[in-house]
């Protein structure tokens, strides 16, 4: 009945995140719009892989393989954007 319970927590809190998400699209941020709308998607990404897909109880070298895909598309982004900027 305990895992229940955290599935339960976790599904609360995603839901408030994106209730938080709806509430800050209405506030005028500026550029910093996308960087809380993309910094509260990935903690809710971060929840959903952690918790619902069972990544919290897997052993180091899973996780690693989790995580590689994220360096390669920091990679990209981090590219993309400074070819635009500096172009």
């Amino acid at each position: 009945m305990a895992a229940y319970r955290n599935y339960v927590i976790v599904w609360a809190v995603l839901l408030m995140l994106t209730a938080a998400t709806v509430g800050v699209s209405y506030l005028d941020l500026g550029l910093w719009n996308a960087g809380v709308a993309l910094g509260v998607a990935s903690f809710k990404a971060a929840l959903v892989a952690l918790y619902f897909m069972h990544l919290r109880h897997e052993i180091k070298l899973v996780l690693a393989f989790a995580l590689f895909p994220l360096l390669i598309l920091g990679l990209i982004i981090t590219g993309t954007l400074t070819d635009t900027l500096y172009r």
